[in-house]
């Protein structure tokens, strides 16, 4: 009698047992994900003995490996130690902490700034605090997913509208309740497809509707505006953005993230946060290095100079030799290659030829337009762009890239093609995507995403 109870009873383990999507990639050699960096060496890392040119990076600005940054890091340890071991909120705040919280507002132009241990957290407590039963976030169908994240944690009602569409937006606005507490929160940068967001329109419809406008500046920060302010500078619209939010995992080539905006608005995410107060503040290291990255932005401009030099480069290269890279406006770099097969086997073929970079499959995009993501940093030579698309080239003809049902239009959703991941079951993200009326695109994180910086639940 005990048996038969016990095989009813549901094993919280039995999804991890039948998990085997990994496995099956794995059992042919082609599995792209978790590579062991053994060492940095500039542009390059070594994994197995042997370099591999970067461009699965987000080290926009080339900082991480600066050795001024790493002085910087290596004199906080010395003087605070390795570790702050506690929250700022109790024992964990640092001279530094202040110190680095003070020259982002100045950088950005903003009253306050908070910082969190990670940009996953900034978002996160940005939205669970801010937002209320009765309230309403409008949020981009390819927002990140820390931004997705943010908003189930919230108790607000999410309503997502179709990607980068000032229309979308109003036709969803438009149906809500006019006294309702509204905010539009939107990527200033999209990291999967690249592409800038459309902020002057989505603010014009927002501020029509008494919404707040929230732009997450995690891959535009260094990249955009005349000085690396990001987006809202990019359009000059610092004084049209409510709150700002960045990463230091990007151009200032650290961790950690932070939220900038009005003073009182700082304040109370200070005091009632929780992924603030109860998590151990940015280690010394970490805050040392940044501020030192942010210091090496404001005062060498060249290097955002050389970033968009080579992005250009890149963007006419690889448009040349016949891959479709999508909407982007940016150093990051989608290449289209169609079955999830042949992602999988392209990115191998170019890691195997010395050039790191990973793939994202469905259900990260739509089903049969698989993509390599690639990103471009403002240290990387000509000679390495070159050789990069060369390779690109090669492997690309060598793979029938450029024939794939992607390039042709003639796409069957069927088991038989590539491999097809299944879409989680839980409600949140797919939800979403379906709410927005729109199939999944290239780009779009609404699904977790299995690729590089997003890689959770295959």
């Amino acid at each position: 009698m005990l048996d038969i109870m016990n095989e009813k009873r549901k094993d919280i383990f039995s999804k991890c047992l039948e998990f085997n999507e990994a496995r099956h990639v794995q059992s042919l050699g082609l599995y792209p994900y978790f590579r062991t960096i053994e060492a940095t060496l500039g542009n390059q890392v070594v994994c197995g003995g042997r370099r591999k040119i970067m461009i699965g990076s987000n080290n926009y600005l080339g900082l991480a490996q600066d050795e001024r940054v790493i002085e910087a890091a290596q004199a906080a340890i010395r003087k605070y130690g390795s570790g702050c071991t506690g929250s700022r909120f109790l024992n964990g705040n640092i001279r530094l902490h202040e110190q680095l919280e003070e020259e982002l507002a100045d950088f950005l132009q903003r009253e306050a700034v908070l910082l969190f241990s990670t940009g996953f957290f900034a978002n996160e407590g940005a939205l669970a605090t801010l937002l209320e039963e009765g309230d309403f976030i409008l949020c981009d169908r390819e927002n990140h997913a820390s931004i997705i994240d943010g908003c189930r944690m919230s108790r607000a009602k999410t309503v997502p509208f179709a990607h980068n569409s000032a229309e979308a937006l109003r036709r969803r606005l438009g149906r809500l309740p006019e006294a309702s507490g509204k905010l539009l929160i939107v990527d200033g940068v999209f990291s999967m497809s690249g592409d800038i967001s459309n902020l002057p329109e989505l603010h014009k419809v927002a501020k029509e509707f008494g919404a707040r406008l929230y732009v997450d500046e995690a891959h535009s920060l260094g990249v955009l505006g005349p000085n690396g302010e990001g987006t809202a500078g990019h359009f000059n619209m610092t004084n049209e953005v409510d709150l700002v939010m960045g990463t230091f995992s990007k151009s200032l080539g650290s961790m950690g993230g932070f939220v900038a905006g009005p003073r009182y608005v700082i304040e109370y995410l200070k005091h009632k946060a929780r992924c603030f107060i109860f998590t151990a503040s940015l280690a010394p290291a970490v805050v040392g290095g940044v501020l030192k990255s942010l210091q090496l932005m404001r005062e060498e401009p060249e290097r955002k100079d050389r970033l968009w030099k080579n992005t250009h480069k890149m963007h006419e290269g690889f448009k040349r030799i016949g891959f479709n890279i999508g909407t982007t406006q940016t150093p990051i770099v989608p290449l289209l290659v169609g079955s999830e097969m042949k992602a999988f086997l392209f990115s191998q073929k170019l890691f195997d030829a010395g050039v790191f970079t990973t793939p994202a499959v469905y259900p990260a995009v739509r089903y049969g337009h698989s993509i390599v993501r690639t990103s471009y940093m403002a240290t990387h030579t000509d000679e390495e762009l070159d050789y990069v698309l060369e390779t690109c080239e090669r492997v690309g003809k060598e793979l029938e890239i450029f024939s794939d049902a992607a390039y042709t239009g003639d796409i069957k959703r069927s088991k038989n093609v590539g491999y097809d991941f299944s879409v989680p079951n839980e409600e949140g993200p797919e939800t979403l995507r379906a709410a927005s009326g729109e199939p999944a695109r290239s780009g779009s994180v609404l699904c977790p995403p299995i690729s590089g910086e997003h890689y959770q639940n295959i």
